[in-house]
């Protein structure tokens, strides 16, 4: 209901207005009197009403002066001024301050509920329009945080021109005319939420986009579960260093306020032209890929030094052991994806002396080890789902075991291998157990299904829901579904719209109304878009083909 507030110095006024009108039953919320100004000042900030009563003239603080300072706080507050004095100069003071109405003492009731009644008119209309201007502007951050995505894409795999890629820069606010670039990879974890996020998680999140965003040199793109993508911009070398520098002590010093949060970066190489970003994104990849083989906490830097160590006395060569394989293996296969087995691999690799590929017998061991913690990770996997490899599956794995470990010449021979190998165990991993976020995509759906005619459902509620941030929770919905919150939303709204055109004599609006839209002019715009033709001309051509 619409809320009302009253200010009026004397007694029997004030309760004649209190009293003689039933303000439930017109629809109002009476939230509060006061007997002047200065009294009434944060009782009116405190209850935040959509309409305040006030006499123009009161003890301690004037109407005008209270409605002056009201103003100041809640611009969108309706204020109507009653008056005893007919004097032009008061009238024009109220219409400066923006008050609503201006009525002569003494007021009816019947006068004053008229007056409220066209003011809740406008209150109503304006938190209509406010209500579907926030519906737009969430759509538009969520499709323009998708083709973001796609831009990013475009922009390290060269398959754009360097003026496109200027200009759609500039459409996303991103001046991408510079003499150096970077790319820097960044993602957060918190070890102890495994399948959920922590409230210190989502807080670390938005306060690291919030930190990126700030600093004029630097673009983010959002991955997803893989974090982020920083791109740097500088016009020298000189500056880059600084300007890196500067941002990576930035966001380590954002998530080092979250102890249990734990960070991991990859720092790729300068370039200085725009279409060798590849090659940056490349180098930034390998290092961040390195977090498999490497203590968390740190940014790497291609091609495996680090630097900015929060670990102390970290040994970087620590994969050197073989045989701490096996732990990096299945660090790798609980939580790797295959886009990042080709990284993981080189990764891998990186970390062992290149003379230890000159032995035949090294090689052969490397092979049969990575093997062994692969085949142990997959029979657990199947074990805990009931499933077990059958008997061909594993004379088949065995045989190509044998045949790399008596063809591999070479290290990308062993490469190929291995990366084919790890393959196959993400694949396994993958269909016992499905895809990363499905749960979380799944209670999403289910949610959107229950709720898809709710004006109330919205990608925030929905994130709360499964406990994300709303703007991580978009990214993983939109890299899992193909398609954004709000269109996989407005998608099966429509699809519900066209089972009640079709199937139902429920006119156009009460469809809109019962699929989620209270606005029928907004439902029948959204309607075209998607399908092409009004709801009306939808009904009338299914009659059509139905006889």
């Amino acid at each position: 209901m619409v809320k009302v507030f009253l200010a009026e110095d004397e007694f029997l006024i004030r309760n004649g207005i209190k009293n003689s009108i039933e303000w439930e039953k017109e629809g109002y919320q009476f939230v509060g009197e006061a007997s002047d100004g200065e009294l009434a000042l944060p009782m009116v900030l405190k209850e935040k009403p959509d309409i305040l009563i006030t006499d123009i003239r009161m003890p301690f603080m004037s109407g005008l002066e209270l409605s002056s300072l009201v103003k100041k706080e809640l611009p969108d507050i309706k204020i109507v001024i009653l008056s005893g004095y007919d004097e032009f100069e008061y009238a024009k003071d109220a219409i400066h301050i923006g008050v609503a109405r201006y009525l002569l003492k003494p007021v009816s009731s019947a006068k004053l509920l008229e007056t409220l009644g066209e003011i809740a008119g406008q209150i109503l209309q304006e938190q209509k329009e406010k209500e579907l201007k926030d519906e737009y502007l969430r759509e538009m951050r969520e499709n323009e945080e998708l083709k973001k995505m796609k831009f990013f894409g475009e922009l390290v795999s060269g398959n754009i021109s360097l003026a496109d890629a200027i200009a759609k820069g500039k459409t996303f606010n991103m001046n991408l005319s510079a003499q150096v670039y970077k790319i820097i990879l960044f993602k957060i974890h918190n070890p102890a939420c495994q399948g959920s996020l922590s409230d210190s998680f989502i807080e670390a999140y938005e306060e690291i986009e919030n930190t990126a965003g700030s600093l004029p040199y630097v673009y983010s793109f959002q991955r997803g579960a893989d974090g982020w993508a920083f791109l740097l911009v500088s016009d020298a070398l000189e500056e880059m260093e600084a300007r890196e520098e500067r941002f990576i002590k930035a966001i380590v010093n954002v998530t080092c306020r979250y102890p249990e949060i734990e960070y991991f970066g990859g720092s790729g190489t300068s370039v200085l032209r725009l279409r060798e970003l590849g090659n940056s994104f490349h180098n930034a990849d390998c290092a961040f890929a390195s977090r498999f083989t490497k203590e968390m906490n740190q940014i790497a830097s291609y091609p495996g030094s680090t630097m900015h160590q929060n670990i102390e006395n970290f040994d970087c060569n620590s994969f050197a052991e073989l045989e701490q394989t096996h732990n990096v293996i299945n660090k790798f296969l609980n939580n790797g994806t295959l886009e990042e087995v080709g990284s993981f691999v080189n990764a891998c690799f990186q970390e062992i002396p290149e003379k230890q590929f000159q032995s035949t017998i090294m090689r052969q061991y490397i092979i049969m080890n990575i093997y062994i913690s692969v085949m142990s990770f997959c029979e657990k996997i199947l074990a805990s789902t009931g499933s077990c490899t059958d008997q061909d599956t594993r004379a088949a794995d065995d045989e190509a075991m044998k045949q790399a470990v008596l063809t591999a010449e070479s290290v990308s021979d062993i490469k190929v291998y291995i990366g084919h190998l790890l393959g196959r165990a993400l694949e396994i991993r993958n269909a016992a157990s499905g895809r990363r976020y499905s749960d979380i995509i799944k209670t999403a759906i289910d949610q959107i299904e229950r709720t898809y005619m709710s004006d109330n459902i919205s990608l925030n509620t929905v994130a709360a829901n499964v406990g994300m941030s709303p703007s991580y929770f978009s990214s993983i919905f939109s890299r899992e579904m193909g398609m954004t919150f709000t269109e996989y939303l407005t998608k099966m709204r429509m699809e519900k719209a066209e089972e009640l055109l079709a199937c139902s004599s429920m006119k156009t609006s009460e469809i809109g109304y019962k699929v989620g839209y209270k606005d029928p002019h907004y439902f029948s715009y959204i309607f075209k878009k998607m399908l092409g033709c009004s709801p009306k001309k939808y009904r009338s051509d299914r009659k059509g083909e139905d006889k």
